[in-house]
């Protein structure tokens, strides 16, 4: 606890690091504070039903969940930051297939600009889609007509898809500035303070109901936030596991012959497709109940049920396969291992064993194939603890859905990824807190 102190205030000594803390903070202040504001002509005091139904523990709570409790307030950021999201992804998978976006990727930083233009292109288009859908979808979710004051004309949709999709642009530049003046991970820090929002409210209804209706009191809740530590710690597990490739450099000596060089290691990601496996997962999972939910029959009823229950068997029998595939694929399209060889042959450096060039780059690609598999399988049991935690432990749904799942691996990685950020600005800058001795320095900006 000393040495946690200890960091903190050694933070607070550095002058940019502490602005730039105090601006992500009030940033995302900013955020949290435009999820609270209804869009107008919209009674926030009916808007029961469309809540309920949004923390049922369905695909509408994992919604919810994203944009930080916006999705069931009608907030202007009800969309939240998804759609980003998804033309992030878009523009990936298209990079794959289409040669001007590859020659992009390979320009550097003015390429990148480049690409970020048209992401954001392209989440206008998609919010322009999205926010009708949201609004006519207000009405099936169980928001009354009296709740629209001004109606459900064309006088207040307009208006509305327009403030969706600056909410949503608003909501992007917000992450953005935190990446850029911030501590960085602008993005995701948006969608975990989302999530983290929650977490409070879910709890204290896992323990109203632990105490109040007899079934396991205080012991049980400590045994649940025992068990939920456990996770996390296994979910770091996950994200911090690396298979080392010993790596070996020729060194060249004074007589213009060679030598054997330094050791090092490739560090390969047991997951190296992090969440987004699971997030592609979940957005393919609400199409088999949206399809079935245009026919009336008692099949299509029936598959609808069945896949809007996020935790019955067959919606996470289809959801863990669906990740088993997408963490191969993007592990494919994410880890280079051509690139790797081709680089390590042009810096001298060779695999001990195994020939520069296409044989480590097979070799690479055989490594991959075999550490993904179990941190697929690692994933899909993280993905699918939540239904377990709540069918077998009986834990409340809200709190379940903390158990894993995208939830628990979104917060995990990011909060490493952001503690990471800042021991470099600690080790570049101010050594107290890291090194048991140093001094302080004075930095100016």
């Amino acid at each position: 606890m000393k040495k946690v102190i200890e960091t903190l205030t050694n933070i607070w000594k550095i002058e940019e690091l502490r602005n730039r803390v105090v601006l992500t903070l009030g940033l995302l202040l900013v955020y949290r504070l435009g999820s609270h504001v209804a869009l107008p002509g919209i009674d926030t005091g009916q808007l029961n039903e469309l809540t309920q139904k949004a923390s049922g523990g369905g695909l509408l709570d994992i919604l919810n969940a994203f944009t930080g409790g916006a999705f069931a307030k009608a907030s202007v950021f009800a969309l939240g930051i998804m759609p980003y999201i998804s033309a992030s992804i878009v523009v990936q998978l298209m990079g794959l297939a289409i040669p001007y976006l590859q020659k992009l990727q390979n320009e550097g930083e003015s390429g990148r600009k480049k690409i970020n233009q048209i992401t954001r292109w392209l989440t206008i288009g998609i919010c322009v889609v999205q926010a009708p859908a949201y609004l006519w979808g207000l009405g099936q979710l169980g928001v009354p007509d009296s709740a629209f004051v001004f109606g459900k004309g064309l006088d207040f949709i307009i208006p509305s898809v327009i403030i969706l999709v600056t909410g949503t642009i608003f909501a992007m530049w917000l992450g953005e500035r935190i990446t850029d003046k911030g501590i960085g991970n602008g993005i995701s820090l948006l969608i975990m303070v989302g999530i983290i929002a929650r977490l409070p409210q879910a709890f204290m209804q896992e323990l109203i109901s632990r105490t109040e209706q007899n079934s396991g009191g205080l012991m049980m809740i400590l045994i649940e936030v025992i068990l939920w530590f456990v996770v996390i710690l296994l979910s770091i597990m996950l994200v911090m596991a690396v298979r080392q490739i010993q790596v070996q450099y020729a060194r060249r000596t004074a007589t213009g012959g060679y030598e054997e060089g330094a050791r090092q290691f490739i560090p390969l990601k047991l997951n190296a497709s992090g969440v987004m496996p699971i997030i592609f997962a979940q957005a393919i999972m609400f199409v088999p109940a949206a399809v079935a939910g245009l026919s009336d029959s008692d099949t299509a009823q029936s598959v609808k049920a069945q896949f809007s229950d996020v935790f019955g068997f067959w919606y996470n029998f289809v959801f863990a396969l669906l990740i088993i595939i997408f963490t191969y694929f993007y592990t494919a399209i994410t880890v280079p291992t051509n690139k790797m060889a081709d680089d390590l042959k042009r810096s001298g450096g060779f695999i001990p064993g195994v020939k520069p060039g296409t044989e480590t780059a097979d070799f690479l690609d055989k490594v991959m194939s075999l550490i993904t598999f179990p941190g697929s399988l690692f994933l899909v049991g993280i993905a699918v603890l939540p239904a377990i935690a709540y069918k077998l432990v009986g834990i409340q749904q809200g709190w379940a859905l903390f158990y894993g799942g995208t939830s628990l691996l979104i917060m995990v990685g990011v909060a490493i990824d952001t503690v990471q950020q800042i021991n470099s600005y600690l080790l570049n800058r101010h050594y107290d807190g890291l090194m048991k001795t140093g001094k302080n320095r004075k930095v100016t900006a």
